[in-house]
């Protein structure tokens, strides 16, 4: 792993300016450019330091902060260690600010996020990489499928809710998808549960998309986050080797 050089860097959008992190390999190279989407508890140490390792494998990594809109980070105030099971308080607070960002926001932001990394001297020309994180598996998909010239690789980890029966499922924009594809649900997820796992499989070989869906035998919904009681050791291993198995494949 190389070293990396961060900062906090501001993306105008339609709607605003998002406060954003971006990280890339020491020096003034460009090099393949990846989206992060964090998951629900937004833009935080953590993700930062999942930036950083992936910018430590080579890539130039954003982050922003998918809650510009009621905010700049933090947005909430989290505690070191996100205990799911006690923390009924914060879901509270997140309920309204998640159902704010609809899909059409969200893919509205998205546009606005790629531009920067198009328009960044420290990325290469060309597609980039995205992964996200529970709701942001959500919008890795729907970003490949919304800018589909602009993505070469899509993943997410412990996503839910990516294959309902509602008339903007995630799912449904399989049929627009380029990108190589590789989700990893979480086994003990009651919010993306075997039905949609199917559901989503069939929608992306039905549409002929190169994909891989696995499930992480074991591992509740958040998984690869160190900060919350959900943290797997063992999935979050298997979802670093998967992702730069992905990255290193469609992106170089």
């Amino acid at each position: 792993m190389t070293s990396v050089q961060g900062t906090a860097v501001d993306i105008v959008t339609e709607d605003g300016t998002a406060d954003a992190y971006f990280t890339h390999p020491s020096g003034d190279l460009p090099r393949p450019g990846v989206l992060l989407y964090s998951d629900a508890f937004g833009l935080r140490p953590h993700l930062r330091s999942m930036a950083d390792k992936l910018a430590g494998a080579g890539y130039s990594v954003i982050v922003p902060n998918l809650f510009y809109r009621h905010g700049r980070t933090p947005v909430f105030e989290l505690p070191e260690l996100i205990d799911l099971s006690t923390r009924s308080d914060l879901f509270e607070q997140l309920g309204p600010v998640l159902r704010a960002l609809t899909p059409d926001l969200a893919m509205r932001d998205a546009k606005a996020y790629l531009a920067w990394l198009a328009d960044s001297p420290l990325v290469n020309d060309g597609p980039v990489g995205l992964t996200g994180y529970c709701l942001g598996a959500r919008l890795s998909l729907l970003t490949a499928g919304t800018y589909p010239d602009r993505v070469a690789a899509a993943a997410g980890f412990h996503g839910g809710r990516l294959a309902t029966e509602d008339p903007d499922s995630p799912h449904l924009v399989a049929d627009r998808v380029t990108a190589e594809v590789y989700f990893g649900h979480a086994d003990e997820d009651p919010s993306m549960p075997p039905e949609q796992a199917e559901r989503l499989e069939a929608a992306l070989t039905a549409a002929g998309v190169r994909h891989r869906c696995e499930v992480y035998a074991g591992a509740r919904h958040g998984y690869t986050q160190t900060d919350t009681s959900d943290y797997d050791k063992d999935g979050d291993e298997r979802h670093w080797a998967a992702l730069l198995d992905l990255l290193g494949r469609t992106l170089g």
